[in-house]
């Protein structure tokens, strides 16, 4: 593991000490201690599922609304899958190390992610207190659109082959019309997405720092594995930053870079579980 220079752990565990209240950037390098796929580029994505590669489809491909109509059981077989594969994901120590220190602060924390795993409520993180730009894989809509709204996806179990990647029927059907469910992802091309729930989130966490604004609450942003190719994460932080004046923590072991420009910024080099330990031994260290 790379070491993190001394000047930067006490730079950043200065800033997580000082501040009233912490932002958490998270994307799908977050969940990449926790054995999750990050998906970085189609040969991350075929390394994750090499069934796919076999057929010649990438992630791009896959995560696209049509095969809701035109192949339901591959649809479901990628994402079914994915459903599974997060419900039975552990949260790594990270998650835990935030949330404490979330704890001891007076405007404690709001997360802002890309993720669609629910991690973050998994590891016990208030659902009031994260904002899901993308939905979430725990959450279904009727492809109808039927009226139904966004159900829970929790009473909902897919088979799938594993030789074809594709679902086995029953393939998840709507209470209300009996139409194709599919989750509440903001899929490529997706002019379907039920973004209500996600708007309301945003509503939050727009009160949440106007709250914290008035306040003059001292902020602390922490990015964790937010890439580049779709840098909605990285641009929050940067433009939070740049507002509040607040120095960026970004964590990420190949994209740690400064862009945008206008905030001060600290770059952390490793996976976001041990950079978030180190920080936290450095904290304790600092107190003894």
């Amino acid at each position: 593991m790379q070491q993190i220079a001394p000047e930067i752990l006490e730079r950043a565990a200065a800033s997580i000490e000082s501040a009233d209240a912490i932002i958490i950037g998270a994307g799908a390098g977050m969940g990449v201690d926790s054995g999750l796929p990050d998906f970085r580029g189609n040969a991350g994505f075929w390394k994750a599922y090499p069934r796919y590669a076999q057929l010649g489809l990438n992630f791009v491909d896959l995560a696209n609304p049509r095969w809701f109509d035109e192949s339901p059981a591959l649809a479901w077989g990628f994402y079914g899958h994915r459903m599974h594969l997060y419900r039975d994901t552990r949260p790594h120590a990270g998650f835990a190390i935030l949330q404490k220190w979330a704890q001891k602060k007076s405007g404690g924390a709001f997360v802002f992610t890309s993720n669609v795993d629910g991690q973050f409520q998994r590891a016990g993180f208030s659902a009031e207190r994260v904002l899901e730009i993308h939905g979430s894989i725990h959450v279904m809509q009727c492809t109808r659109q039927c009226g139904l709204g966004l159900i829970s996806a929790e009473e909902f179990s897919v088979q799938i082959d594993d030789t074809t990647m594709r679902a086995r029927d029953p393939l998840p059907r709507c209470p209300r019309c009996s139409g194709l469910l599919r989750p509440n992802i903001l899929m490529f091309g997706d002019r379907d997405w039920d973004s209500r729930r996600s708007d309301t989130q945003h509503d939050r966490m727009e009160a949440h720092l106007a709250q914290l604004s008035k306040s003059r609450a001292r902020l602390c942003i922490i990015e964790c594995g937010a890439g580049v190719a779709i840098p909605s994460v990285r641009g929050f932080c940067a433009d939070l930053a740049r507002r509040s004046d607040a120095l960026l923590i970004r964590i990420n072991p190949r994209e740690a870079h400064a862009d945008f420009g206008g905030y001060d910024h600290l770059a952390i080099t490793t996976g976001a579980g041990a950079a978030l330990s180190a920080l936290d031994a450095h904290i304790a260290g600092r107190r003894a």
